[in-house]
This record gives C-alpha cells, structure tokens and sequence, in this order.
C-alpha cells in the first residue's frame, strides 16, 4: 500500500523522525529499516530491551498518530485507474500491508484509493514481511494460485516477500537491490492497461 498505492512519504517519515528524537535513535536508519515492515516489528528491533507490553503501547500510540495524520496522502500516480481498469476486466484484486487495517484505510480513503474485499493487513499474520505468509494469504482468499498473482512493490522487504512467495513481482519505483535483480519495474501506474485478463493482482 504505502509507496505503492499510496503516497504517504512525508506523513510516514514525520512519525518516525519524531519517534526516534524520543527515544534517541537515528531516524534515518530506522526509517530505512521500517519501510514496508510491520511497526512492531521495526520497534522490536530497535528497542528489543523493552518488554512486549511496552513495544506494544509503543506501537499503539504510533498507528494511533499516523491514522489522524493523513494531509498530504494522495494516490501513487495511475493507482486509481490501474485498479478501475481492473475491476472492469473482472480481475481479482487483494491489497497486502504491513499497515494494521484500520491505518489501511484511513490512508486509502484519503488518497482516493478503492478498498477492494481482499484486504490483509498486519493483525492477519503472524510474521510480517519479509516472510512471504501475507501475499500467500492473500491468493488463498481471491482463490487464485500464487503463480497467478502479480505482485507489485516498492521496499525491500515486501519485494522479498513477494519473491519468496512464488508470486510475480514487479517493483515500483526506484529502490534497487539483490532483490530486485532480474525483476520487472515501473516508475507508476500513468497509462498503465492490465494486459491479463484473469490475472489478480496485489499490492
């Protein structure tokens, strides 16, 4: 979702830089780290010494943050019309997000961005990305084979995601790593027309 359908960059670094000022880390590793991984995931990382009560009220208060911080959050360019294309085609579509679901869709809606009936957000794995569990999920409850998905993303750990599940992964954007070696890219969505007919497609 974020840096891929959504455009939340600003909001996302805010958090975090003011995050790390508390607690005395430096947000630029923390925010490279972060991007496209579970909160909980980047707090326990960073703070494993707290205990998992107060990584967790740590977390709480930062979704709590960034769902009330939404100006500025507008589409990825073409996202909306790559997803309208879609529907009209028939194609499955399911969004996959390291974002707990009430974030998702505070940031969807604010971008504009349609919520499909396949949503699997963090509170739906046990193991956020870089584990491959959420996109596999995912093409369980469209009821498509992996190997029949397309995977779009834009951070390393989602990009390792969506290779390790078997999925075809396109990246979004300009990151680039062993990761992204060999696989399809994408600047946006401007004058993207999904060729597939039955093809789903997550994100």
């Amino acid at each position: 979702m974020d840096g891929t359908l959504v455009d939340s960059h600003a909001v996302v670094e805010a958090v975090w830089t003011e995050f790390c000022e508390r607690h005395g880390l430096d947000p630029r590793v923390v925010i490279s780290f972060a991007h496209g991984r579970q909160a909980g995931d980047t707090v326990a990382h960073f703070l494993p010494a707290l205990s998992r009560e107060t990584r967790a009220e740590l977390v709480s208060g930062l979704v709590v943050e960034e769902v009330t911080r939404t100006d500025g959050i507008v589409e990825v360019p073409g996202a909306r019309r790559l997803l309208a294309a879609l529907a009209e085609r028939g194609a499955p579509v399911a969004i996959v997000t390291s974002a707990p679901r009430e974030l998702a869709i505070a940031r969807l809606n604010a971008a504009g961005v349609g919520i499909p009936d396949v949503l699997v957000a963090a509170e739906d794995v046990e193991r956020g990305k870089p584990d491959p569990s959420c996109y596999l999920l995912a093409a369980q409850r469209l009821g498509v084979p992996i190997a029949g998905c397309v995977v779009f993303e834009d951070a390393e750990a989602g990009l390792a995601a969506g290779v390790a599940s078997g999925g075809r992964t396109v990246v979004v954007g300009g990151h680039v790593s062993a990761t992204t070696d060999g696989l399809e890219r994408i600047r946006d969505y401007t004058g993207a027309v999904p060729g597939v007919e039955h093809a789903a497609v997550t994100s």
